[in-house]
């Protein structure tokens, strides 16, 4: 199983997040609420996965995943997004995103993607 970060400035999407991923096993290692506290939480931590969502406060998620690669080119990192954002989703893959989850997302999603990621 997995160590998890989750960035999201929702805090209802990550209580989702948390809930469905320790459901399956995960130990959400750290939670950050936008992209700059969640590359701090992510250099002490160093988790094997970081969920975070593309449109954030104070640092974006496009940002926060360039820093994050910029620090661990191998980091996998799941981007969460809104409909509506291709332009969004192909600016993260650019920067290396691992994947993608669009919200609203079925359980079964996350725990696909996550699973996908590990056997990589």
């Amino acid at each position: 199983m997995a160590k998890i970060l989750i960035i999201d400035d929702s805090k209802t999407s990550r209580k989702i997040l948390k809930n469905l991923l320790q459901a399956e096993g995960h130990e959400i290692v750290a939670e950050a609420q936008n992209g700059e506290e969640g590359i701090k939480k992510f250099e002490e931590c160093r988790p094997d996965i970081v969920t975070m969502d593309i449109t954030m406060p104070v640092m974006d998620g496009i940002e926060a995943l360039r820093k994050i690669r910029n620090i661990d080119v191998h980091a996998k990192v799941v981007m969460v997004t809104a409909a509506g954002q291709a332009n969004k989703m192909y600016e993260a893959v650019k920067y290396g995103a691992s994947e993608f989850l669009a919200k609203p997302f079925e359980p079964e999603q996350i725990s696909e993607i996550i699973s996908r990621i590990l056997e990589d």
